[in-house]
């Protein structure tokens, strides 16, 4: 299978500022990603002037099955099947955690960025947890397509 991207990177819209930060990464190191975050102007909801917080609650009072929450379940699972690599922000929500699960399915190498509150035996999935961005970057730097 063709990977459309190297890595997708997964987190909680509430840590938007991190995220964004770890795509500013991959972008000076031109390694292609897909994040959600960076089609939010397609969402059809919210709008610039919302906090991600505003932006977050707006999205949790929409009804499961809304053309609105599917679509975006639609492409963010696209974005993920397209990916050889698997990224997750800490911390991170619900969502995200199992957006890893899926990823480490279908046989993806998975990744994460930051501390998590807790040991628990399932973050075994990823290959590597960074501490921080320049241990991350240390990674991107001599990341090559296997």
């Amino acid at each position: 299978m063709n990977n459309k991207y190297e890595f997708f990177i997964a987190g909680r819209a509430r840590n938007k500022e991190n995220i964004l930060k770890i795509c500013d990464l991959f972008d000076k190191y031109q390694i292609s990603y897909y994040c959600f975050l960076k089609n939010e102007e397609h969402w059809g909801y919210g709008n610039k002037n919302q906090t991600p917080e505003e932006r977050q609650q707006e999205f949790e009072s929409l009804d499961l099955k809304s053309d609105i929450v599917l679509k975006l379940f639609n492409n963010d699972l696209e974005g993920e099947k397209s990916s050889r690599n698997f990224l997750l922000v800490l911390p991170a929500g619900k969502a995200a955690h199992i957006e890893a699960g899926i990823a480490y399915g279908l046989g993806k190498h998975c990744y994460a960025i930051g501390e998590y509150e807790a040991t628990d035996t399932l973050y075994n999935i990823f290959d590597k947890i960074f501490s921080n961005e320049q241990e991350l970057e240390d990674f991107v730097k001599t990341y090559t397509e296997d």
